[in-house]
């Protein structure tokens, strides 16, 4: 018997290996294809039709007109709609810098406790607002910043009666306290993210940078930030969606007042579509907000991804 050439062998199997490719990537595409079917049915197809209502001049019931992108220009013309945006880009210094700062450093002492029994006690404390529902926390703080409320009689009872006001009934107060309540929300989830990074950075680079004389700050700034690049990305990208889509908060402590100082898109949105029947209005809006949640959250992702090559 004359034994084949080892080039006829492997061509022999190339038609095998492109087969057993092929059947793999159709099963693939099986698995997933009711996942995309569903994304498709109720993401990308609202998308789409949102995107086509928001040129249209339209009450939801009617006939409507046909406006092209007038609507998106009178969304950065109009001062109100303008300013709900402008709004909602505050709201991410609460919502977004507050929560990951003061998380780092609460996960960052609650690591060095871990041992002991406070340290669970934090952790389900810190974490308790994220099984709060948002009624009931919009509720509940309304109460506090209230003009009678436990806020001004706390500080009234140290002496800082001068100061106290309605905090979500002030126009220069508003804002930032529904800020404060959105970062008592967000505050658990980033610090239990950033904590459990920090579970999986090894302890022997603690170890070599004591040895060579690194205090607590500089093991923090040099070893634990560094290390936890990741799970930062992470938590900016929530909370600054968080900011941007808020409504519930605000919507049951504000409503979107006094006057439109806490008026954010969510909420415009809601008004517009259900209280002012501009459906197109509303859609441009919505559309315009997508995209502002996409600008601001695909540089972060880019910038954690480029950052670990």
């Amino acid at each position: 018997m004359v034994p084949r050439p080892a080039g006829a062998r492997s061509a022999s199997r190339r038609p095998v290996t492109a087969k057993l490719r092929g059947s793999r990537g159709l099963a693939g595409w099986l698995f997933v294809a009711p996942a995309l079917a569903f994304y498709a049915v109720f993401v990308l197809r609202p998308i789409a039709v949102t995107f086509q209502y928001s040129l249209y001049d339209w009450d939801g019931i009617g006939a409507s007109t046909w406006v092209g992108p007038a609507n998106y220009g009178k969304v950065f013309t109009d001062p109100d709609l303008f300013e709900s945006l402008v709004n909602a880009v505050k709201l991410i210094v609460f919502f977004s810098a507050i929560p990951v700062v003061l998380g780092l450093a609460i996960a960052a002492t609650i690591r060095r406790i871990a041992a002991t029994r406070l340290a669970l006690v934090a952790r389900t404390v810190i974490f308790l607002p994220q099984v709060i529902p948002l009624v009931a926390a919009g509720i509940a703080w309304s109460w506090l910043l209230a003009s009678t409320g436990v806020v001004n009689q706390l500080l009234t009872l140290v002496g800082l009666g001068g100061v106290t006001r309605a905090w979500l009934g002030d126009f220069g107060t508003a804002l930032p306290a529904v800020g404060m309540i959105g970062a008592w929300v967000l505050l658990g989830l980033c610090t239990l993210l950033l904590l459990a990074g920090m579970s999986k950075i090894d302890p022997a680079l603690y170890e070599a940078a004591r040895l060579d004389g690194a205090g607590p700050w500089r093991e923090f700034i040099s070893i634990t930030v560094p290390s936890l690049r990741q799970e930062i990305a992470v938590c900016v990208t929530v909370t600054v969606i968080a900011a941007l889509a808020s409504f519930d908060i605000i919507y049951i402590s504000t409503q979107g007042g006094p006057g439109n100082t806490t008026m954010v898109p969510g909420l415009q949105i809601f008004y517009l579509a259900f209280s002012e029947r501009e459906v197109g209005m509303a859609s441009a809006l919505a559309v315009v907000l997508m995209v502002l949640v996409m600008a601001c959250a695909l540089p972060i992702q880019w910038f954690a991804k480029d950052g670990n090559r």
